[in-house]
């Protein structure tokens, strides 16, 4: 077992314990999260068969790193997690309190196996996901006859006052509108986007595999937008906003008919709404993705 601080280690190439969990496990994401958000002690623990990206934050838990709000997805790299996960809390001084949050199914069981027999396994959250057909129409079809004819009017009624809808390509600063967007929300909304973390969305958009979309009508001007990642298999949407002055328009549905679209029409087979339980998400055919929080002490 190797503890370090070398966020260039090839550990991060390791397959993750917990399958389509996008860019959270990955080097390109958690060291920008420390980076902009880190306190604490780092400890990337590996060895041959795994690797761990743990952090002792102020009040001297042990986690992965990465914050609950901002990290939908946490997940150990490799197959030997649990044995090398038993190794490093054993060599913590007795009493050190840990909490592994934001654990899809697999990730959660390579952890308990590598926690002490008092450990409590729960879930706490849950991710939503879309298994798209081949194509759009057949999405629709899917859809309830009252889903499918309400996303329908939506649309129509955008288009008949807005123009048809498009997605803006080539923004010079696609970012800013959506933090712009974004803190126009009222209440938690509105103040989730503080400038500390406007930094660190604006980093994200520019790693591979990040999207960040724009909805707009015949006037040009941005009325949604959504932060994503994407790769080969899913679309992954991590964050989106919208003008409140067209809520009427329903700005942010016919933003995900467009995203459905793209993602349809590129043919990738998972639409991931990340972590959220709200109700357009099931009514539009979303399936839960349990999420667990180990917890205890050595």
């Amino acid at each position: 077992m190797r503890i370090h601080q070398d966020w260039t280690t090839g550990g991060f190439d390791l397959p993750p314990a917990a399958p389509s969990t996008s860019v959270f496990p990955r080097r390109v994401y958690l060291e920008l999260w420390w980076r902009h958000f880190g306190a604490g002690e780092l400890s990337l623990v590996e060895d041959e068969s795994a690797l761990l990206a743990l952090w002792r934050g102020p009040d001297g838990a042990v986690g992965f790193v990465g914050d609950e709000d901002l990290t939908d997805y946490h997940t150990p790299l490799g197959v030997g997690a649990g044995g090398l996960l038993a190794a490093y809390l054993a060599g913590l001084p007795t009493g050190t309190p840990f909490r592994f949050d934001s654990l899809p199914g697999e990730a959660a069981e390579a952890v308990v196996t590598g926690c002490s027999a008092d450990t409590s396994s729960t879930q706490h959250e849950a991710a939503f996901r879309i298994a798209l057909p081949g194509d759009f129409e057949s999405f629709l079809a899917g859809l309830s006859k009252k889903e499918r004819q309400e996303l329908r009017r939506k649309h129509r009624r955008f288009t008949e006052s807005a123009g048809t809808p498009r997605l803006l390509e080539g923004s010079a600063d696609a970012i800013g509108a959506f933090v712009r967007l974004h803190r126009m929300a009222e209440g938690s909304k509105g103040r989730f986007m503080t400038s500390e973390r406007e930094a660190f969305f604006r980093d994200l958009a520019a790693i591979p595999g990040a999207r960040v979309d724009l909805l707009a009508g015949d006037a040009g001007r941005p009325l949604a937008a959504a932060v994503g990642f994407q790769d080969d298999d899913a679309y992954y949407l991590y964050n989106s906003a919208y003008d409140p002055d067209v809520a009427g328009l329903s700005p942010g549905m016919v933003l995900l008919w467009m995203l459905f679209e793209v993602a349809i029409n590129a043919g990738i087979g998972t639409f991931d709404f990340l972590k959220g339980d709200e109700g357009y998400k099931l009514r539009l055919g979303a399936e839960p993705r349990p999420l667990y929080v180990v917890e205890g002490t050595t």
